[in-house]
């Protein structure tokens, strides 16, 4: 953007210093530029009248003069006659220099008879006027007769019509074509000078007689674009008839048409720095856009693939929007539980918000953790400990040992004595007969391997004192609680 702008800023400088330095050289060294114009006539002209360029004033008529054959160089043919030379000066430098391709001409300003030159510069393409070094109109460029033309009045036309004016004319027409009988070309050049149109057409007229064919060729083809716009001749009409509509709609609001177009070179400005964000935009997604076509072949096969999926599910989701009928009733059949749910879920609301605050805490607290630990040694502290370990008493024991006492009491102990060993300790060593005590032996040695394989299992999910405990416990069950 930057090497754009640029490029365009030397163009302009360039485009404006060329214009400038051609004008600073053709006029000297600081003078007016001058031209010497030369006219077949150049009657009603005076000096101090305008010259303008394409309608605006850009100098004056410097003073006028006659070209005579001895002034064939200053004069611009080779045989001119009685010339009118015509020195203008041009006060707007903008509008200098002049090429060989300029043109002038004389126009009436106004209905009382002034006059004023009308020029064209030309272009640059074609080359400068030659100057005139020496001799009348020294220092001036000289613009030939071939370049300039004298318009005939309108009130000469007019006059023509009148006596005795028209019998007058016939005579200078019949002396005319005495006097040129054998000078055709002149009088066909002078003819063009007084009415460039003339040249011009004549100009026209030679450039179609060398495009002949390409003319024929335009016909043949504008006949081949015509014919089919003649089948739709009615669709044609009807547009015009639809512009028209259009234009005078256009027109009613011509005055807010041109407030938008007043407004525009504002919105412009506005738009501007949204531009230069979607230029950034632009030039930051080229890559994505490059990954973006790198893989649109890929995309392209997973859409192809895509295809018979959609074809496969179409019948699912046919028969998904069948059940969904089918089911709607039910659904709507549940509104009033739903709105019953509903008044429930806002009712207890406040209550859930309670109870997750509650229950929050009590997991950040450790309460549950807590809770549990007291139940666990609470129940320890209730329970009885002999030398195997800690035991559940399983039915409340009332008796002199069960009040509360600071003091030990003789008899009372949580402990049994080691003398008198336990109950089941004395079930396992009371004798037996033979035969009574084979069979006694053998249900101890299969519950010992039953409390033993229990202890096993449960080894990893309990501590050592809790294992003693446990085989404590089951060892008083299997003895039947003796």
């Amino acid at each position: 953007m930057r090497r754009l702008a640029a490029i365009l800023g030397v163009v302009v400088i360039a485009a404006v210093a060329i214009p400038l330095v051609a004008s600073s050289s053709s006029r000297g060294a600081g003078g007016p530029y001058q031209v010497r114009a030369i006219f077949d006539n150049a009657a009603f002209a005076v000096p101090g009248e305008d010259v303008r360029i394409a309608g605006a004033p850009v100098g004056s008529i410097k003073s006028l003069g006659v070209c005579t054959s001895s002034q064939v160089p200053k004069c611009g043919a080779a045989d001119p006659l009685n010339k009118a030379a015509v020195t203008i000066e041009i006060d707007n430098a903008d509008f200098t220099p002049f090429y060989a391709n300029a043109t002038c001409a004389i126009r009436p300003q106004s209905l009382i008879g002034e006059r004023y030159v009308d020029c064209t510069p030309g272009t640059s393409s074609a080359g400068a006027l030659p100057k005139i070094e020496s001799g009348p109109g020294a220092g001036t460029y000289l613009l030939p007769v071939t370049r300039t033309s004298s318009p005939v009045d309108s009130d000469i036309v007019q006059d023509i019509y009148q006596q005795p004016i028209r019998e007058r004319f016939a005579l200078i027409l019949q002396e005319l074509g005495t006097g040129l009988a054998a000078r055709g070309s002149d009088l066909n050049a002078v003819i063009h000078r007084a009415n460039p149109a003339l040249g011009y057409t004549d100009q026209v007229i030679k450039l179609l007689a060398q495009q002949n064919k390409q003319l024929a060729q335009l016909a043949t083809d504008s006949d081949a674009v015509l014919q089919p716009l003649a089948t739709v001749q009615h669709s044609i009409s009807d547009f015009i008839v639809q512009a028209n509509t259009a234009s005078v709609a256009s027109a009613a609001r011509a005055n807010d048409i041109a407030r938008s177009f007043q407004l525009f070179p504002e919105f412009l400005r506005q738009l501007q720095p949204l531009l230069v964000d979607l230029g950034n935009l632009a030039d930051q997604g080229t890559p994505l856009m490059a990954s973006l076509g790198q893989s649109a072949a890929a995309l392209g096969r997973q859409f192809q693939n895509l295809a018979p999926f959609a074809k496969a599910a179409k019948p699912a989701l046919i028969a998904l929007g069948k059940s969904s009928q089918q089911s709607q009733p039910a659904l709507i059949a549940t509104e009033p539980l739903a709105r019953k749910l509903l008044k429930l879920g806002s009712t207890g609301l406040p209550s859930a918000k309670l109870l997750d605050q509650l229950t929050a805490s009590l997991d950040n607290t450790g309460a549950i953790q807590q809770l549990m630990g007291v139940l666990f040694y609470g129940a320890e502290a209730g329970n009885g400990f002999d030398s195997i370990g800690h035991y559940v008493r399983t039915e409340p024991l009332v008796g002199d040992c069960t009040a509360y006492a600071q003091t030990p009491v003789i008899g009372c102990s949580a402990n049994f004595s080691k003398s008198s060993g336990t109950a089941i300790d004395a079930s396992l060593r009371r004798p037996a007969s033979s035969a009574h005590g084979s069979r006694a032996a053998a249900r101890r040695s299969q519950a010992e391997d039953t409390v033993d394989s229990v202890v096993r299992e449960a080894a990893s999910a309990v501590t050592a004192p809790q294992q003693d405990t446990l085989k404590g416990l089951l060892r008083y069950l299997i003895a039947g609680g003796k």
